[in-house]
């Protein structure tokens, strides 16, 4: 199956503490993402390693150039790098860190390596990845995000910039199909994983109300009501962050009765789909498990916990 390098940008504009504790493994606990497995996190290392915390190494190089910024300047990108997991499966430690390290070389000439301030390696989630931070400032000094990651079509450039420099020294990858051709949105890694946890507690809750008969009715209604008033916020959320994507998801409700016929997944467009064909399966899943669930157990469990305790 062919093999593809990939690289995503996402812009951020504040938010530092909460994926400084994620990129750095800070936490005891990653309840948000449950493909974190926290005996593997000694595994992760670093290319470039932070000198201090990540708000300090920020606003140090902002004002070390003496940019001008806004409320809603973008201050740093969070740049995910990775590739297809069939390309890890037969590298050992030693190949994989020297594709994050052409990675890291690609993007210092780009940018500037005095921009970036942390470039770290997960090898405790399914598929090793790096992210890789850095301040997007200008040579002339300004903070710009727009200069240096561009439009559509120069983040198609950026693309063919990145898989032009890393096959050199792997020739088994390939160039992915750009989102400018495809016309579809990128759907964050984050969505999937904020949609498997909320299957999760579904099923938590499913099996909370098929454990409920005349002896223990009470109880288990109760437990049921207690994980469904944490699943409802969590849910709304969910629905509220989709939305976002309602264009992609018209696209694949066209597309997806028509993906069992195509046999051909080296296309990066259909390999694309199917994820989120997978995604859009279970957002549809999810809603039909709240229309099934009993309207007196979602009332209750709507109710401010006050009134209950009452």
């Amino acid at each position: 199956m062919p093999q593809y390098a990939i690289m995503r940008f996402s812009k951020q504009k504040g938010g530092m503490g909460a994926l400084e504790a994620h990129h750095e493994r800070t936490k005891a606990r990653y309840a948000s993402n449950p493909d974190i497995d926290t005996g593997r996190s000694k595994h992760n290392f670093h290319i470039i390693r932070p000198k201090v915390r990540y708000n300090q190494e920020i606003n140090s190089r902002i004002e070390g150039a003496g940019c001008r910024t806004r409320k809603d300047s973008v201050r740093f990108i969070d740049t995910m790098i990775t590739a297809s997991p069939d390309f890890f499966k037969s590298k050992k430690r030693e190949e994989i860190s020297a594709y994050f390290k052409r990675a890291t070389d690609f993007l210092s000439r780009k940018i500037g390596r005095g921009n970036i301030f942390t470039a770290v390696v997960h090898m405790d989630e399914k598929t090793p990845h790096m992210h890789l931070c850095f301040t997007p400032i200008t040579e002339d000094g300004r903070l710009s995000a727009k200069d240096i990651i561009g439009n559509r079509v120069q983040l198609t450039k950026w693309q063919d910039g990145f898989w032009s420099h890393t096959v050199k020294g792997f020739p088994d990858l390939e160039r992915g199909e750009s989102a400018s051709k495809t016309g579809r949105k990128h759907i964050p890694m984050r969505v999937f994983k904020q949609a498997a946890n909320l299957t999760k507690q579904a099923e938590k809750i499913q099996t909370a109300l098929d454990g409920i008969n005349p002896i223990n009715a009470g109880k288990k209604r109760d437990e049921a009501v207690a994980l469904l008033q944490k699943f409802f916020p969590d849910m709304e959320g969910f629905e509220t962050r989709i939305r976002r994507y309602k264009r992609e998801f018209k696209r694949q409700e066209r597309v997806n009765a028509e993906l069992t016929k195509k046999l051909d997944a080296a296309k990066p467009s259909i390999m694309d789909r199917l994820e989120s064909g997978k995604l859009l399966s279970e957002v549809q899943e999810l809603r039909r498990f709240v229309d099934s669930l009993p309207e007196e157990v979602k009332r209750q469990a709507r109710l401010p916990q006050r009134s209950q305790e009452r």
